[in-house]
């Protein structure tokens, strides 16, 4: 036959011509089925000293030629399967025409072998959103996110705590959303959580914002299609879900919106749509939940009987929607539903089921890339990657969730307010890094250890406190308005506005000379100051010299207590992302 039929000229089988390569471990195809095939296959040498024997060789080389170039020549695959096939036509140089072999062809990867070599390559995997890939895989997950520039974004990591904004969209645009949310919709913030986690990785804290909370919305700037800015203006007590989409707002207005009712500053924003729920679902195989009461919803179509069910798809997305048939039918008892929801999707996540399996990671992994839209500053795989392996530091047991303590609104029962007594506390801890679980390991309770205590010191008169006050990170205005405080109302007249501290810093501070350690106590009383806000100096101070007072992130105003205590929140409801006993409805 010629070069066009079954074998190529010279009679020689075109499966002849795939060598093993040792370098990659894989077949690679030769230019001669005597060329280049020795156990140094790709040095030099031989391959020039193969390329003088091919110009002397005849069309089909016997076998002691094929032994004289030391070479090996893989034996013929099975033409309609690919299989390798041992005629016996192929005998190791050297091995007296012996049909077995010195060195035998590496086999082959099985299927399951291959798969948990790809699942190898798994780089990482964002908690909560669930982003993972392969780096095979990078351009095609990297093409699926949506980005947005809101003009706020910083690095994907970063060694303080961490603040993410997930907002879950109603917006109908985007393939497979057309069937849900609001028809008229321009794609509000539904769903939001404000993600916090530990600055030792060591806790989190998610909490739910309802959609019906009422706010001020400040204003905010906004990209336009050709890159253009534009001020959008702010709104005064509106619902909070308006923050995004009324009036052409972006993500970055409920980014503002958020800082400015928790005081809390946000590092990035996230924001999913319809799918998310429903592919992230089916991805890992399903999500359990469970209800106290049945369920039948006709606005959400969903019917479950009280009790647990694992739910994904349709299903699921109908669970984390549905409210009308649980609880008050409002929108803080959906939220219940979504927080039970997401502490088992966590936990799903986390499973050593989805962490072992490639097809999962990379089903979860397409699911969330789709369904995302992130801050431009973030909008790549590779940085997703790297904030998710920080996350997944997060123990799922210190992982709690609750939702903004709220009143109903007595001008608008549709609406909520704040319900301030537990509601500030929540944001200050929160602004403070303080943990929420009971098994919490904060490095801050040991600082305060090795603080000095002032308690027991005999306090200086109020006209005895000599003190500068400056601001280093508080909102502007704070040293002014602290100064007028502690002269006209605690009496400290010796206080001065020093103007801006060096560099900001996130705690306040009180710096403070060991023969000053009286008005240091005094001070410390007036302002409430944690034992970790001081700082005491190696040697005494002059007679003229003051203190200083230097207002960080963490101050909210004269008087009142940096430290937040956490029996200020024991009565807000939280959930533990690890309680697997939890039933809602």
């Amino acid at each position: 036959m010629d070069a066009q039929g079954r074998r190529h000229a010279g009679d020689i089988d075109p499966a002849d011509q795939w060598v093993f390569n040792p370098n990659t471990g894989t077949y690679e195809l030769q230019s001669s089925p005597a060329a280049d095939t020795s156990r140094n296959t790709y040095g030099n040498s031989d391959r020039a000293a193969a390329s003088s024997r091919r110009k002397t060789s005849p069309s089909k080389p016997t076998e002691r030629q094929r032994a004289e170039t030391d070479g090996y020549v893989p034996p013929q695959r099975n033409r309609r399967r690919g299989e390798p096939q041992d005629d016996g036509e192929h005998p190791r140089a050297g091995d007296g025409g012996s049909r077995s072999s010195r060195r035998k062809p590496r086999p082959r990867a099985t299927k399951k072998k291959r798969a948990l070599q790809w699942g190898g390559g798994i780089l990482g995997m964002l908690v909560l959103i669930g982003c993972a890939t392969a780096a095979v895989l990078y351009h095609r997950l990297n093409a699926n996110l949506k980005t947005v520039d809101v003009g706020m974004g910083g690095p994907a990591i970063t060694d303080g705590p961490l603040n993410i904004l997930l907002i879950g969209t109603d917006s109908r645009q985007g393939k497979g959303n057309d069937g849900y949310g609001d028809a008229g919709s321009v794609g509000h913030a539904d769903t939001t959580l404000l993600f916090h986690v530990s600055e030792d990785r060591t806790n989190a804290t998610v909490l739910s914002i309802p959609r019906d909370l009422v706010v001020d919305v400040p204003d905010c700037e906004v990209t336009q299609g050709d890159g253009s800015k534009k001020i959008i203006p702010g709104s005064e007590n509106v619902r909070f879900n308006t923050s995004l989409g009324q009036s052409g707002r972006d993500p970055g207005c409920t980014w503002r919106t958020v800082e400015e009712l928790t005081g809390v500053d946000i590092n990035t924003f996230m924001m999913a749509d319809f799918n998310a729920v429903k592919n992230m679902s089916s991805a890992v195989g399903g999500v359990e939940v469970c209800l106290e009461h049945d369920i039948d919803d006709p606005k959400s179509h969903l019917q479950l009987s009280k009790g647990r069910h694992d739910i994904e798809g349709e299903q699921a997305l109908a669970f984390v929607r549905t409210r009308h048939s649980v609880g008050f039918g409002s929108d803080l008892s959906r939220i219940e539903l979504q927080q039970q929801f997401l502490s088992s999707m966590i936990r799903e996540m986390k499973s050593s089921d989805t962490l072992t399996d490639p097809g999962k990671l990379f089903d979860l992994a397409e699911a969330a890339t789709k369904a995302l839209t992130v801050e431009k500053q973030i909008g790549t795989v590779e940085k997703l990657i790297d904030l998710g392996k920080d996350l997944r530091r997060v123990d799922t047991d210190n992982i709690s969730f609750l939702t903004v303590p709220v009143l109903d609104n007595p001008d608008d029962p549709a609406t909520v307010i704040l319900k301030e007594a537990e509601a500030r506390p929540v944001f200050r801890l929160i602004q403070q890094d303080k943990s929420l679980t009971k098994t919490e390991k904060s490095r801050k309770s040991k600082k305060k250890d090795k603080s000095t205590d002032l308690s027991k010191v005999e306090k200086a008169l109020a006209s005895e406190v000599r003190v500068d006050v400056l601001n280093g990170g508080a909102p502007a205005g704070s040293a002014q308005t602290t100064l007028t405080w502690l002269q006209t109302q605690q009496g400290v007249p010796l206080s001065t506005n020093a103007g801006n501290a060096p560099k900001e810093g996130a705690e306040t501070t009180l710096e403070y000379a060991p023969n000053q350690a009286s008005q240091a106590a005094t001070l410390t009383e007036m302002m409430g100051l944690p034992a970790s806000a001081l700082k005491e100096a190696s040697k005494d101070a002059g007679p003229q010299e003051a203190m200083t007072l230097t207002l960080g992130g963490d101050f909210v105003e004269p008087g009142v207590k940096l430290e937040v205590d956490k029996d200020a929140v024991k009565d807000v409801p939280k959930m533990n992302a690890s309680n697997k006993d939890i039933c809602a409805g």
